[in-house]
């Protein structure tokens, strides 16, 4: 099946940006670099200009992609969560119980992430770090009601209904399945700066990679156990 899948592409929301970028080699360099450079700076010195200097080209050819290094941001978060829900499916094609399948996908959104060879011009490795640091950016601005009605966030919500049906298979009388799945996705982000950055407010080691995958794990079977 692995072979089959080997030219699969990642499409993100055409919503998200002015023209595809993996639809050239240019827009497949803006990407790379994007990646690079938003995890050396960060995205509040991240610029189209500072871009445009790491790849030899123009602000303007990089504008014909996206119109602003929010909506860039916004590209990479959903591609990240639409290749994390590929990675799902694909793991968990023909597994029928339905809590082998849970402990699969709590294990992709907290696990450790590898480059990913399938998509050689994106490291996963670095986005998973700008995921961890910036993504909150991307819907925590006045405008995130215009981007949700735009379909920015679509990528996210149906990873996350992915994950919410199979724990509805699990425990069908469990009352707040989707606000589990999403506060796990967001958990595993903080715990990961956490560790990273404010250890003491969490039992997570930097470097343990179960540590996080267990405790995700024990969070949500205890919370949709039958009483």
């Amino acid at each position: 099946m692995r072979h089959l899948l080997a030219n699969i592409k990642i499409k993100v929301d055409e919503n998200v940006y002015l023209k595809d970028p993996e639809s050239t080699e240019k827009g497949r360099q803006i990407i790379q670099n994007a990646i690079l450079l938003i995890d050396e700076l960060g995205l509040e010195s991240f610029t189209f200009r500072k871009l445009a200097e790491k790849i030899g080209t123009t602000e303007a050819t990089i504008y014909r992609y996206f119109e602003s290094k929010h909506m860039l941001l916004v590209y990479l978060i959903s591609w990240y969560w639409n290749w994390l829900e590929y990675r799902l499916v694909f793991a968990t094609t023909n597994i029928a119980a339905p809590e082998h399948r849970l402990r699969i996908a709590i294990g992709i959104l907290s696990g450790k992430v590898e480059d990913d060879m399938d998509f050689a011009h994106i490291s996963e490795v670095i986005l998973q770090r700008i995921v961890v640091a910036e993504s909150a950016k991307a819907y925590l601005t006045k405008d995130v009601d215009a981007d949700n009605k735009e379909g920015f966030f679509l990528s996210y919500k149906r990873l996350c209904r992915r994950i919410s049906a199979i724990i509805q298979e699990i425990s069908p009388t469990y009352k707040y399945p989707d606000s589990l799945v999403s506060t796990v996705a967001e958990s595993a982000h903080y715990q990961l700066f956490f560790a990273q950055h404010l250890p003491s407010l969490t039992n997570i080691d930097n470097g343990q990679n179960n540590q996080l995958q267990d405790f995700l794990t024990d969070l949500v079977f205890k919370a949709i156990e039958e009483k």
